[in-house]
This record gives structure tokens, C-alpha cells and sequence, in this order.
């Protein structure tokens, strides 16, 4: 988590720092066939008018399937797991090194157009380039903002073509992952296919998991938190989609208070490293977004000395859950893996 993220004032600025979720012409040799593109109607064969309705209550209506479709990178990665291709992708895709960021998923991403890898960064030259037929992204607000959408050249962008929001703002994860699927099947997905339902039989699996597994460890306290340099947040649980859900399965986390959350939209508390041990738990889950400074990587000796550190009850945590089926799993799998094994150390 960079301190230019942390610096932006905004709502989104906020979250973008990555506590809070744990939390900018068409080039006339650049038209591509629109229905030749390795979107999602080329690579499932679908085709002829289509609409759908997104979180902002906003149908877009196309007269045909969209085939070259732009999404925010953990969008592309849901698509993706559905069989639905993207062309082009915005948002954290590759690491320093080259290779996918965690939020990419099983995308390759050596076959997608990356408009920008970071925060505020956005190629509408490229965009344009694409003849996007649609732009797909995550909202983490209320009033429609669309994730990773630099607000500078929002209406440039937005003029391009149409967009469909997909809100993961104070709900559980059910509920966009619900919304992800529809997208999917919408845009030719085959929702049938042995891969899928199988996948969706393994999150009800491991959800009913993970609701035993709480209900058998009521003392165990879980603390969601993510780190910078300066600073460590920690999260409540009442706007971050994974963790509401975790909570309504019967995870029993730690809670700031609202007015300790003000700082943080809403979304977390900001605490000092020398104050990290503000609040006692018995596990800690981490943010594993690559703005966030990983387990391993901190040396803050009051962190070493926290209770679950010492213990080893640490995992990893995905503020921003890639919405498929498939890459839910391992998130419920491994919160309830670590509540079964978990020693009460506060």
C-alpha cells in the first residue's frame, strides 16, 4: 500500500490505500471487428441483442453480445473462470517481476491489453484502440463509482462505451458473487459446465465449513488487518463483503468502534505500529494485495510480538475477492482450517 494511495483524500482514495478493505481518440488504425474480438461472445459463441441491469439500477442494451470487453482486472479474473474472455484489463494485473498479481487470478495475462497496473493509471488511447464494447468494474461506494476508474477522466472514458457496475459495498459475498454469475451467463457463459457447478458445490461445501467450524471455536477472536510502512489497519466488518459474510457464518472478529473507523470512510481504523496491539486476537487474517506490506516482509518488533504472530495463526486475506465460485473457496477453506486448529493465545 503505497502512501500516494493513502495521501488521495477521496472515498476511493481511502480504500485504495488497502485498509479499508481489510481497504485516468480512437486511433483510426486501431477498429477492430467487434465481433471478431476474444471477448465473451467469441469465446462462447453467443450472440444477438443483449442487456443487463447493473448495481446502479443502469441497463445497458447492445444489439448484440459484447465480444471486446474491458474490466477491471478482478473482474477479467471471474470472467475468467467462467470462460468469458476479456480484452483488455485496469488495475493491479502484473507484479514488479512480471508475473500476475494475486487479484489477476488464472487470467494470462500476457494475452490482455493492460491499460494501467496501478492506482489513478488508465490508457484511453489503448481503451479506445480496443473498440470496447463494454467496461466492466467493481463499485466500492453507494453511489456508483466504478473501481479503479480514474475520476479525472471518467467521462472520457465513460464515452467510449457503456459500463455495468457490479457493487461489493456493504453486503455479504453471496450477493456479487450471485451477480458475477448472472454477468457471466449473460454474456454466454456455459453456467452447466461441469467446472462451474462443481465449484459452486465446493463454496456451499466449504461455507457449511466454516459456519461449523465458528460455531465450535465461539472464543477464538479473528482481527482482519493489513499493513504499510507507517501505519497498520485494522477492519470492521459491517461494508467489506468477505468479512460480513464471514461474520453471518459466525466468525466472531474483532470491531473497532464507528468513531475509530471515521479516519477510514468507515471501513477501518488506522493504528501506529507502536499501538498495534490495540486489540487482542487469536488470529490474525492479513491483506494479500501486493499495496499491502505481506507477513513475512514486516519487521516491526511490536508486531513479532503480538500473540497469534508469535503462535503462528496468521493467514492471508483477499479484500478483494476475485467473484467466482472458484477462487471464493480457498478463503472460506482456509478461515475455517485455522478456527479448527487454532489455540486461544489472548
Amino acid at each position: 500500500m503505497s502512501h500516494a494511495r493513502a495521501l488521495h483524500l477521496s472515498r476511493r482514495g481511502l480504500l485504495a490505500a488497502g485498509g479499508a478493505v481489510g481497504l485516468g481518440a480512437a486511433l483510426a488504425a486501431c477498429g477492430d471487428d467487434k465481433g471478431t474480438g476474444s471477448g465473451g461472445a467469441a469465446a462462447t459463441g453467443k450472440s444477438g441483442p443483449w442487456s443487463f441491469k447493473d448495481d446502479r439500477g443502469t441497463t445497458v442494451k447492445l444489439d448484440r453480445t459484447p465480444a471486446n470487453i474491458v474490466a477491471f482486472t478482478g473482474v477479467g479474473a471471474a470472467l475468467h473462470d467462467y470462460g468469458v474472455r476479456v480484452k483488455g484489463v485496469f488495475g493491479p494485473t502484473t507484479t514488479k517481476d512480471g508475473k500476475p498479481d494475486v487479484q489477476a487470478g488464472d487470467m494470462d495475462v500476457s494475452k490482455v491489453t493492460v491499460l494501467g497496473n496501478a492506482w489513478g493509471q488508465f490508457n484511453i488511447e489503448k481503451y479506445a484502440a480496443l473498440a470496447p464494447d463494454v467496461l466492466i468494474s467493481t463499485m466500492f461506494d453507494d453511489a456508483g463509482t466504478l473501481w479503479y476508474v480514474p475520476e479525472e477522466s471518467a467521462k472520457k472514458i465513460g464515452a467510449l462505451a457503456p459500463s455495468v457496475g457490479v457493487s461489493v459495498y456493504d453486503r455479504p459475498l453471496t450477493e456479487p458473487l450471485q451477480r458475477m454469475w448472472d454477468l457471466a451467463a449473460s454474456l454466454g457463459a456455459d453456467m452447466k459446465a461441469p467446472k462451474v457447478t462443481a465449484a459452486k458445490k465446493r463454496f456451499e461445501e466449504a461455507a457449511a465449513r466454516l459456519r461449523a467450524a465458528a460455531k465450535a471455536r465461539p472464543e477464538i477472536k479473528v482481527m482482519a488487518g493489513s499493513a504499510s510502512d507507517q501505519l497498520f489497519y485494522v477492519s470492521g466488518t459491517n461494508l467489506s463483503v468477505d468479512l460480513e459474510y464471514f461474520k453471518a457464518l459466525g466468525v466472531n472478529f474483532v470491531e473497532p468502534p464507528e468513531s475509530a473507523k471515521k479516519q477510514g470512510g468507515g471501513w477501518y481504523e488506522s493504528l501506529s505500529w507502536e499501538n498495534v496491539d490495540k486489540y487482542q486476537a487469536d488470529i490474525i487474517m492479513m491483506d494479500d494485495r501486493t499495496s499491502a506490506i505481506q507477513p513475512a516482509d514486516i519487521t516491526k518488533p511490536t508486531w513479532k510480538k503480538l500473540p497469534a504472530v508469535k503462535a503462528g495463526q496468521v493467514i492471508s486475506r483477499s479484500p478483494e475477492p476475485i467473484l467466482s465460485y472458484d477462487k471464493c473457496v480457498p478463503l472460506l477453506t482456509s478461515l475455517a482450517e485455522a478456527l479448527e486448529k487454532a489455540k486461544k493465545v489472548r
